[in-house]
């Protein structure tokens, strides 16, 4: 017997939750920039290189982009 592929039952509203956590690494980069003007440009780098990595499988793109800040981030740090 063969079985007919079954589309995955969504519930009210998730729709909603997957756009907004399309969002997710928009929201995380400003607030690392902000994070970073406020004078904490080393734990923004930090936070930013933890992204970068949890997101190299799942998200390319939005790593790459965690990747950008940085390395732009890390020109403002005191040796």
């Amino acid at each position: 017997m063969v079985s007919e592929a079954v589309a995955p039952v969504r519930r009210p509203g998730e729709d909603k939750v997957i756009a907004g956590a399309m969002r997710l690494p928009e929201i995380l980069l400003a607030s690392l920039t902000a994070l970073a003007a406020a004078g904490e440009v080393e734990q923004a780098c930090r936070l930013a290189g933890q992204a970068c990595v949890m997101l190299r499988a799942s998200d390319p793109a939005a790593s790459r982009r965690f990747d950008v800040l940085l390395h732009r981030l890390t020109r403002k740090l005191d040796w």
